[in-house]
């Protein structure tokens, strides 16, 4: 790790995040524009049905057909966009402005929920799925498109040289949403012209926050441990719950904001799934030990899988049975099954607990990890019990009843869907698992997840890159720069460290590290994303910091 001052211009930065040499900044300034103004009607517009495709006429800023229509009239700086299928098995939209997309664009999107080290910045791939918004770099700045979040549906786009597509999916699980007399605001569109003055990661951040104009956050930075990425939900107590809570007093900085200690999976009678009223044999008295915790100045975390269970449920309670499943999965459009969930989370409340991390709503609901579900998001042929909702306001139901039981206890989603979790939880793991066996998957998920969704932290909530594990399988000095970059980013850290592999010099950079995540900083930025999906150099409170993610061994992906 090296650290040297910047000394590009301004002009000359936004130029070497695109991946250009300083020189072309002159050049790159004097392009002409690349905006595509999307604050108009739609030029195309087409309903999906359970077995049909109907091309809808325009009427003004009306499109009809067969007692359906859509309404896209621009309203301020925004386009809702509103639908009314009174009878028919609705499906989806698609919504297309014809356009003369600029060549030279280079895209960023989202991911439906976390991020498999796969965002990049990338050139027009008319079929690639843009999950919620993107991002267009001109050459001079970024423009930004996409939809609030909060969304009664589930939005991507896709980006071809004749134009620009919106496909709104409304389905109820698998099949079609029956949406009756009621008038559905479907998505709210925005858009954001950047300035040629402002960096792409400074044009991305101005945009997430129009796209959510209420986001819960945390009242001062979230630090602490976590247990997953030593333990793995394998041979861990309350004792051992004790020893890291006593671990992070010891080197969490004096002041008001405690760290946190989160038990992870591993506690519950099934260790995996619910019921979620009683710890296992190892953790015998749940209320005890969070008060065990908070006797180190510690505030105590837990983790929760709210929709698993394998307590008996009648079948018309639960989702369709899933492939190698022997859990239970909880039928969220009922009201009474979310009353139990609402039980569960008052629940852990009740036992002392401040922080919940919850974890596998999306998976639960929709039976796909977010990299298979591209356009489809998941299976065919199924649906929950209430078919009259759409499966994001199902999701959004779900995510509320969370958000209320909870009370003032944060609460940090995994595996949620970032896009319906913003606005009601504090925190967003926003990548796949960091490891505490090969340091290629942290480099892979943690610096990419951090780098390309950096944008969203405190506008939509608090970013949660992933633990930093710190054990013997790791190589010190790889591991030590993933928590330094976590440590400054601004952004939450959690560090997960196996006893063995505490030493005076681990110590010592884990005590570093709480004194600078424990204060409020700036986001850090990733000066080369646009030429790397592992970004190396970072601008770290106005001073370059480069990281070498490789070691002399390069990017193996075998541990040794």
């Amino acid at each position: 790790m090296s650290l040297s001052r910047n000394r590009f211009s301004r002009r000359q930065l936004i130029a070497v995040a695109a991946g250009l040499p300083a020189a072309a900044a002159d050049q790159t300034s004097r392009n002409t524009g690349g905006y595509i103004d999307l604050l108009r009607p739609p030029d195309l517009a087409t309903v999906f049905l359970e077995n049909e495709s109907i091309s809808l006429a325009r009427v003004g800023q009306r499109w009809t057909s067969k007692g359906i229509a859509i309404e896209a009239e621009p309203h301020g700086s925004n386009l809702p966009i509103r639908v009314e299928c009174p009878e028919a098995p609705l499906m989806r939209l698609h919504l297309r402005w014809k356009a003369n997309v600029p060549e030279r664009w280079r895209i960023l999107t989202d991911h439906w929920e976390r991020s498999y080290g796969d965002l990049e910045w990338r050139g027009i791939i008319g079929e690639r799925v843009l999950p919620w918004y993107f991002l267009a770099f001109d050459g001079r700045a970024t423009h930004g498109y996409g939809v609030a979040t909060g969304c009664p549906s589930f939005a991507f786009w896709q980006v071809d040289p004749a134009g620009i597509s919106l496909w709104i999916d409304l389905r109820n699980g698998g099949g079609p949403v029956h949406l009756g007399p009621r008038v559905l605001e479907a998505a709210t569109v925005h858009m954001r012209r950047g300035n040629n003055d402002e960096t792409a990661f400074e044009s991305a951040r101005r945009f997430c926050r129009i796209l959510c104009d209420s986001p819960k956050l945390a009242p001062q930075p979230i630090y602490g441990g976590n247990n997953w990425y030593y333990a793995y939900g394998q041979n861990c107590s309350a004792i051992d719950i004790q020893r890291d809570a006593n671990l992070m007093a010891e080197l969490a900085p004096p002041g008001r904001n405690r760290p946190f200690m989160v038990i992870d999976d591993g506690w519950s009678v099934t260790n995996t799934t619910g019921p979620w009223n009683r710890g296992n044999s190892a953790f015998p008295d749940m209320p005890g030990l969070a008060a065990a915790i908070k006797r180190h100045a510690v505030r105590p975390g837990i983790w929760l899988r709210p929709l698993s269970t394998t307590a008996t449920l009648p079948e018309s309670a639960l989702l369709r049975p899933r492939a190698g499943s022997r859990n239970n999965l909880i039928d969220p459009s009922i009201p009474d099954m979310m009353d139990l969930v609402g039980e569960d989370v008052r629940r852990i409340v009740s036992w002392g607990f401040e922080l919940i991390k919850h974890d596998y709503t999306s998976f639960d609901l929709l039976g796909r990890w977010g990299f298979r579900m591209g356009a489809e998001l998941t299976d065919s042929g199924w649906h929950f019990s209430d078919r009259s909702k759409t499966t994001a306001e199902i999701t959004l139901g779900l995510y509320r009843t969370v958000r209320e039981a909870a009370g003032s206890a944060l609460i940090v989603g995994c595996n949620t869907f970032g896009h319906l979790s913003a606005g009601l939880f504090e925190l967003q793991r926003t990548g796949d698992d960091t490891s505490g066996h090969e340091f290629h998957r942290t480099r892979r998920m943690g610096v990419n997840t951090l780098a390309f969704r950096g944008p969203q932290h405190r506008a939509f909530f608090d970013l949660d890159a992933d633990c930093a594990p710190i054990t013997p399988q790791l190589p010190w000095d790889l591991a030590s720069r993933w928590l330094d970059l976590v440590a400054r980013s601004g952004t939450a850290l959690f560090v997960s460290p196996e006893p063995k592999a505490l030493n005076p010099e681990s110590r010592e950079a884990i005590r570093r590290a709480f004194a600078a995540a424990a204060v409020p900083q700036n986001i850090s930025e990733p000066l080369d994303w646009m030429a790397t999906n592992t970004p190396g150099r970072w601008r770290i409170q106005g001073q370059t910091v480069q990281y070498d993610w490789y070691g002399p061994e390069g990017g193996t992906p075998f541990p040794r």
